[in-house]
């Protein structure tokens, strides 16, 4: 990850297949990981089944919890694209029974419009 994407509080694509033997503990048969963003310590990992939210807690980061959000659960999200002088993109997710938005914002260059495809094929 570049120190301007940690700076900003952007996030940076990841290798899903390395990702793979981390998760493989949360992972249903059959559930394999498509795309994977990290943003300083935390993760989001989009499955082909859901989204994985991974928050790293605690100075030594021992502590981590994983928000498992069924893409089924997801009822609207949209994104909102980097511009001339706005240097991030950013995606929301309304989940049903939560008040607020999952919210994260992503790199000029992390590539919002795909992930906004992937998720819409999983959603739609």
């Amino acid at each position: 990850m570049g120190i301007v994407n940690a700076i900003f509080g952007n996030v940076s694509e990841m290798d899903a297949n390395a990702l793979q033997k981390e998760y493989g503990p949360l992972l249903c048969e059959g559930e394999k990981i498509e795309r994977a963003y990290k943003l300083i310590r935390d993760k989001w990992v989009f499955t082909n089944r859901r989204l994985i939210i991974q928050d790293i807690q605690g100075v030594t980061g021992k502590k981590r919890e994983y928000l498992s959000v069924p893409y089924r659960s997801i009822e609207r999200f949209s994104i909102e694209t980097a511009g001339t002088f706005d240097m991030d993109s950013e995606m929301k997710l309304w989940i049903r029974g939560a008040v607020e938005p999952l919210q994260q914002k992503f790199g000029r260059d992390s590539g919002i419009m795909e992930i906004q495809r992937v998720l819409a094929g999983y959603v739609l």
